[in-house]
């Protein structure tokens, strides 16, 4: 859960750490490169491009899986044009300044990531947030039937889990699969809380 929660950071964070050791192919920072003592080292080599275009889809993915998540619009707003002007430099521009598209694509991508962190901060949990172990915790999960295929949105406990859940529609009563903690593990659309932060089952 922590993990999904920050991908945009990593992503962001990978961005500049994948041009600072790559002096070459970003001018704009070499100076801090030398200031490090990388003087002109390829930390990446070949694959430079390649593990700056990864760094740049895993902040998108980020930023996306947050709006999912908390419905703050503005992020994605300026992730997208600032990823687009990103591939767009790598594939489409034939100018010689393309570098600089490249440059303007990774700020915005490191705006839309500070601009998410308050805004998800601002906004606070969701509406079917909760907290569970001093962590943030999704409470929604829908519950299908695997015998009629009947779905049903729940809101999950923080204090107990539910070993038995009966289909209002067929009357089948659910217990966990095999190696599950609770019907929510085994036939919801988000596990339970203590499997979301990673305590184990309840």
């Amino acid at each position: 859960m922590k993990l999904k929660n920050n991908i945009d950071k990593l992503g962001a964070m990978g961005l500049f750490l994948t041009a600072l050791f790559s002096p070459c192919c970003f001018p704009l920072f070499a100076f801090g490169a030398s200031a490090l003592g990388l003087g002109s080292i390829e930390l990446f080599g070949g694959w430079t491009m390649w593990v700056f275009q990864a760094m740049v889809l895993i902040s998108i993915i980020g930023i996306y899986i947050s709006y999912r998540k908390h419905k703050c619009l503005y992020p994605l707003l300026i992730t997208i044009p600032s990823g687009i002007l990103i591939f767009f430099a790598y594939y489409l521009s034939k100018s010689e300044n393309s570098t600089y598209l490249i440059y303007a694509g990774m700020f915005g991508l490191f705006i839309a990531t500070i601009v998410n962190y308050y805004q998800n901060k601002q906004h606070g949990n969701c509406k079917t947030c909760g907290i569970y172990d001093g962590k943030t915790v999704e409470l929604k999960s829908t519950i299908t039937c695997p015998k009629c295929g009947h779905k049903k949105a729940e809101m999950m406990p923080t204090n107990a889990c539910e070993f038995f859940y009966e289909c209002e529609n067929c009357k089948t009563r659910l217990r966990p699969l095999e190696g599950d903690c609770c019907v929510y593990c085994s036939y919801g659309s988000v596990k339970c809380p203590p499997i979301q932060v990673g305590t184990g089952c309840c």
